[in-house]
């Protein structure tokens, strides 16, 4: 986008939705414009606020669908403007003054001002902190060329022409990023070395034994997976060469990939006097202080449905939880608990994985619906008699029907009789 995009002040009139009156705020700072800024600005129009939004966002994109970065745009079958989240041209009606390319760098409770890294400030009576998670990276990997990070579209755009040359790909971290990227090389013929330190893939999202099942998919396609190691060393100078691994293995590479998980962005809010960890922290309702709140990657909550404090990364609660803390700003002291069962997908090969709940460790487990031979198959969850999670292998629609289990409290026991299958066996 142009310089002179990066602020653009819109005027419509605002039809409210609400035939209630919503609350005496009259200006709103929405602080990130990627999912979850986005469903919160169009739900504080939906709920009927018509005094002004200044929403903010540190890419000069407008905001666009993350899950597609690691797949199709690497893959080169999507282009960028495929990916947007809404017609350009209708973010009019949305009436926000919106300035892109601009990061908050200091948040003023006391003042209610917010400072932006070109110098302004920006007054609030409401705020709506949806600043996302940044990728972490490993000690020494940057800058060093050849060395990528992947959660921009600009990153994706980076990494896709590396890949263009047919290098050699190690990818460290075999979590979701890692894992489809790797699929997405291979599906480009290239060669794929994913370097994961713990027993196998996705190991604390879906354990041990479903872990091994996705390691095997990324070895019969190829990959040479080595997990139970870590990165020692990146070798090169200027530009990478290999990776010196913890077991002494040395893996030439001319493209990596750190793919590690993310960190929420709070460093602009230390100092604020809001609570800071992992996160910014909230109650049930997504309330972090009066008059504001938090949504998305960034937000920590109470969450009633597990009585658990959680931060969660994915692409559902940042929809539903900005709608959520966008209600309760409107709403003040009236607010309801946000119950959210996380929901995510990922898609590695011709293999859809879902996970719905919060599965841990130790968890009971028993396979319903169908069988790993056929792989097709769901493994439900329980802990402390309760099912909390149910995992998925090319099971869309039965996952999403134990989705409303799990919110609604269903018993363990009760949840493996209702299970269309019986194969399997109870664990944990």
């Amino acid at each position: 986008m142009a310089p002179d995009a990066r602020r653009r002040l819109v005027r419509l009139e605002v039809v409210p939705y609400l035939a209630r009156p919503v609350t005496s705020l009259t200006q709103i700072v929405v602080v990130g414009a990627s999912l979850a800024g986005l469903r919160a600005v169009e739900a504080l129009r939906r709920l009927g606020f018509d005094g002004r939004i200044t929403w903010i966002g540190a890419e000069r994109h407008l905001p666009y669908d993350r899950p597609p970065l690691s797949k199709d745009v690497l893959a080169g079958t999507r282009e960028p403007a495929r990916i947007a989240l809404r017609d350009p041209d209708s973010y009019d009606e949305l009436a926000v003054e919106l300035r892109l390319g601009r990061r908050a760098t200091r948040l003023d409770l006391a003042a209610r001002t917010l400072s932006l890294d070109d110098g302004a400030r920006v007054g609030f009576d409401g705020l709506v902190i949806a600043t996302g998670s940044c990728a972490r990276t490993l000690k020494g990997a940057l800058p060093r060329a050849g060395v990528h990070l992947l959660r921009t579209l600009d990153d994706a755009l980076a990494l896709r022409d590396a890949l263009d040359a047919g290098p050699r790909v190690a990818i460290v971290g075999a979590g979701f990023i890692g894992a489809e990227v790797a699929a997405t090389c291979r599906t480009r013929g290239l060669e794929v070395t994913m370097i994961e330190p713990l027993a196998t893939p996705l190991l604390r999202g879906i354990g041990a034994e479903l872990g091994a099942r996705v390691a095997a998919l990324h070895r019969d396609h190829g990959v040479d997976l080595r997990c139970g190691v870590g990165v020692e060393a990146i070798e090169g100078g200027a530009r990478v060469e290999a990776l010196r691994l913890s077991d002494g293995a040395r893996v030439p590479a001319d493209v990596v990939l750190v793919g590690i998980g993310a960190a929420p962005e709070t460093a602009w809010l230390e100092g604020s006097g809001l609570r800071l960890e992992d996160g910014v922290v909230c109650d049930s309702a997504c309330r972090a202080a009066p008059g504001v709140v938090a949504a998305g990657d960034v937000a920590r909550w109470h969450n009633v449905v597990y009585d658990d404090s959680m931060r969660v990364e994915h692409w559902t609660n940042a929809v539903e939880q900005a709608g959520h803390a966008a209600a309760t700003l409107l709403a003040g002291d009236g607010a309801e608990p946000y119950a959210h069962v996380p929901y995510v997908w990922t898609d590695q090969y011709e293999m859809r994985l879902q996970i719905a709940g919060h599965p841990q460790p130790g968890d009971a487990t028993r396979i319903v619906e169908g069988t790993p031979e056929e792989g097709r198959f769901v493994t439900l969850f329980g802990r402390g008699g309760r099912l909390v999670a149910a995992v998925g292998f090319q099971r869309a629609r039965q996952v999403n029907a134990w989705r409303r289990r799990i919110a609604t409290g269903t018993r363990f026991d009760d949840a493996v009789a209702l299970g269309a299958g019986t194969s399997g066996a109870v664990a944990g």
